[in-house]
């Protein structure tokens, strides 16, 4: 535990960040999983739409710094990937 009043400071500044970052990966991962479920699924609209929630989720994460920015693009190129093949 933590001797000083700014260290007891900055570890309950360190838990709320952490149950944060913890809520926004979680539902980022719930999200690309519908999306690729989705596209799995063979309904072009719903999948189209489904993949749009999900990139604007990744994009939202990355640009708060909780996944790299290019994590983000490499899982929102991959989404879209499985999307157009499905449809060709």
């Amino acid at each position: 535990m933590p001797n000083v009043k700014s260290a007891e400071k900055r570890l309950r500044q360190n838990e709320k960040r952490r149950e944060r970052n913890r809520n926004a990966k979680a539902k980022m991962r719930t999200v690309v999983k519908k999306a690729t479920k989705e596209v799995a699924g063979g309904d072009a609209s719903a999948a189209k739409a489904a993949v749009s929630e999900a990139c604007k989720t990744l994009d939202k994460t990355a640009q708060k710094g909780i996944i790299h920015k290019k994590t983000a693009a490499r899982k929102k190129s991959r989404l879209m990937k499985s999307m157009n093949s499905k449809k060709a």
